[in-house]
């Protein structure tokens, strides 16, 4: 009778085996590399929002300190509401300190209209080195596009209203009853006149 060959089917085994296992290692280090890429893109679009609502946010504040100059004249009211004033600085290095805070930097700011701004960023770290070939020295980039909405309405008085007589203006259902001989801090906010969010 012949014994069974457990020695030989032992040794046809173990290259199986090796090549089982060196398939597993390769789809971990895979997995790893997608994993890598994936948090570094999530970095830059963080960095993107944060930098796009920053700039939004400052021309926001501009606007918002403009209305307070021109206070008296609410016939200018309208065009400030809807960001059609001269004089304005950019908000594009407020992007960038956002940007670097989130360890990433501007590559391009511009308006998005007259009332927002768009911002492409790229993250300062490199997805690192994986078994994907290329990616040591790739960086990811983001971009995204953050829009000043005006939250006010008003009408404006008659003609033959007294000169120190301001529009009621309502922002989002809350009234205002300006007085032009009242304190500065009774005034709306700039987020009571103007909302920011991300572009959809």
């Amino acid at each position: 009778m012949r014994r069974p060959r457990l020695y030989d089917d032992a040794g046809q085994a173990f290259p199986i085996y090796i090549t089982v296992v060196g398939g597993l290692l390769f789809l971990a280090f895979a997995y790893f590399a997608v994993g890598q890429a994936a948090a570094n893109r999530n970095g830059a679009q963080t960095a993107a929002d944060a930098a796009a609502l920053a700039a939004a946010q400052d021309t926001r504040d501009q606007l918002a300190n403009r209305w307070v100059e021109d206070l008296l004249d609410p016939a200018e009211w309208q065009s400030i509401f809807e960001g059609d004033v001269d004089g304005l600085a950019s908000s594009c290095g407020r992007a960038q300190d956002l940007a670097a805070r989130n360890d990433a930097q501007v590559v391009g700011c511009d308006l998005a209209g007259l009332l927002g701004y768009k911002v492409e960023v790229e993250t300062n770290k490199t997805v690192g080195d994986s078994i994907v070939p290329g990616t040591e020295e790739r960086r990811s980039n983001a971009t995204a596009t953050a829009v000043i909405e005006p939250r006010c309405t008003f009408k404006l008085p008659a003609e033959d209203a007294e000169d120190d007589v301001l529009p009621l203006l309502t922002c989002k259902g809350k009234e205002w009853d300006l007085d032009s001989k009242g304190p500065i801090e009774l005034l709306p906010e700039p987020e009571d006149l103007f909302d920011v969010h991300l572009a959809d």
